[in-house]
């Protein structure tokens, strides 16, 4: 049995990955030595070598720790990968990132979000709100919090948030106290194959919430009558049927305040500083696992205001300037999420034109749902696609961005590379004004965002 508890030294292949890099912060700040490859330096690359951790970013044996007493790895990383096979063959302890965290919640307090959208969100809002009303938590984040600028934070009490990856199944390896679904979409069909085998994977993982456990679950959410948990409470932005809701939604300047109606309770008077209506119903999983630990309603309603967001989450980039342009950004990469966040963004602004400036995620997923993404980015005034961001596949005959592209009814619509968005946006925002720009995306399509930023204040 290992003892991770007591490790020395900790090596990460594939150390930059968001989940990857809020374990690493973990070990770092807990006195242990933490060092790994990434295939590319990044910005988060960058602040874990500040924080004290050694990374490479060749694939190397000369340049890993021998001296490791774990070995986390990341089902991304490729089978050939030099350094992977180096540690299995010389009979180190190697795990899978959901191995370690199985570990460390084994004797916690576990609040775990789970779904196909929303979950990074919902867990970071989950984490905010008690390290803000003093409840505290350990979380281990999928996103940047805005609030505080990490993905990783720590506390004594024993309550660990966590966001639920359902990819590689990894989210069957924990061991919910409270537990949430917020979507059971096909994704990730790479993995599963079919639909239906995601679905059958998010019910298994409703029936790891303990006996005396609570899962919050979505609304009508496709096959909710096999959510096993013994105690089930759903959630709705407006749907009276479940046992909690919001009503009296009124948007003001960018934000949106609202009363909650919790088990024909009324609770009233709150304030949500982020933009997206998605976020508001995201916001009922938040309010309802932080009261069921304790946390005091006025703290939580003051703590959901002061919430930020998450870094690239229905992220304003640019608010104000002189053309009176918006520009968002946004972490989307799958039609649901690109189509709430493409809504989110027209209501809270109607009167300008939107632009999305969209870079496709993994060539299975634009094979897979390429109809479904064409649908969604026509509900924009002009799409630009950007070539396909392979993350860990090969490419697919026949599979490109042109795909969707092909399948839109949108006039305005147009495939470029990064240089060409660039050189478009700068003419468009000479010319026009009173735009709602909004790029989406998993990729690599982050690097335009501070030059674009530049263009548009």
């Amino acid at each position: 049995m290992i003892d991770i508890e007591h490790i020395s030294n900790i090596y990460f292949v594939g150390i930059g990955g968001i989940g990857m890099s809020a374990l690493a912060r973990h070990f770092n700040n807990n006195g242990v030595k933490v060092s790994g490859y990434d295939k590319t330096r990044s910005l988060l690359c960058n602040e874990l070598e500040l924080e004290g951790m050694k990374i490479h970013y060749d694939d190397n044996i000369e340049l890993i720790d021998k001296d490791a007493s774990i070995v986390v790895y990341t089902p991304a990383i490729p089978k050939d990968h030099k350094e992977l096979n180096y540690y299995q063959k010389n009979g180190y302890q190697v795990l899978k990132r959901s191995d370690v965290l199985q570990l460390l919640t084994k004797e916690t307090f576990n609040i775990c979000v789970a779904g196909t959208h929303g979950k990074t969100t919902i867990s970071t809002m989950i984490a905010h709100i008690l390290r803000e009303s003093g409840i505290g938590c350990t979380a281990f984040l999928g996103g940047l919090s805005v609030n505080y600028n990490t993905n990783y934070w720590s506390d004594n009490n024993k309550i660990c948030v966590i966001e639920a990856d359902e990819y590689d199944r990894s989210f069957l390896k924990l061991n919910p106290d409270i537990a949430s679904i917020s979507a059971m979409d096909a994704d990730h069909l790479d993995i599963y194959g079919t639909p239906e085998a995601v679905e059958e994977a998010f019910i298994e993982f409703a029936g790891k919430v303990k006996k005396d456990g609570l899962l919050i679950s979505k609304y009508e959410l496709k096959r909710s009558g096999e959510l096993s948990a013994i105690n089930k409470f759903t959630y709705s932005i407006d749907n009276k049927s479940a046992d909690i809701y919001a009503s009296n939604i009124i948007i003001r300047d960018g934000s949106y305040y609202f009363d909650v109606i919790s088990n024909n309770t009324l609770l009233s008077n709150f304030e949500l500083n982020i933009g997206g209506l998605h976020n508001v119903e995201n916001s009922l999983v938040a309010i309802k696992a932080t009261l069921q630990t304790g946390a005091e309603i006025e703290k939580v309603k003051s703590s959901l205001a002061n919430f930020k967001g998450v870094k690239r989450r229905f992220e304003f980039v640019v608010k104000k300037n002189s053309k009176n342009n918006i520009y968002i950004d946004d972490y989307a990469h799958h039609p649901e999420e690109l189509k709430a966040l493409i809504l989110s963004a027209k209501q809270l602004f109607p009167n300008k034109q939107c632009v999305v400036v969209f870079q496709p995620h993994l060539f299975s997923r634009t094979k897979d749902l390429a109809k479904e993404f064409a649908t969604t980015l026509d509900l924009a005034d002009q799409v630009i696609l950007l070539p396909i961001y392979p993350a860990r596949e090969l490419p697919i005959e026949g599979v490109s961005s042109s795909l969707i592209e092909e399948k839109m009814v949108l006039e305005n619509k147009y495939l470029m590379d990064m240089t060409e968005v660039i050189n478009w946006v700068k003419n468009d925002h000479s010319n026009n004004k009173d735009r709602l720009y909004i790029t989406a995306g998993a990729g690599d399509i982050d690097q335009l965002v501070n030059k674009l930023q530049k263009i548009l204040i």
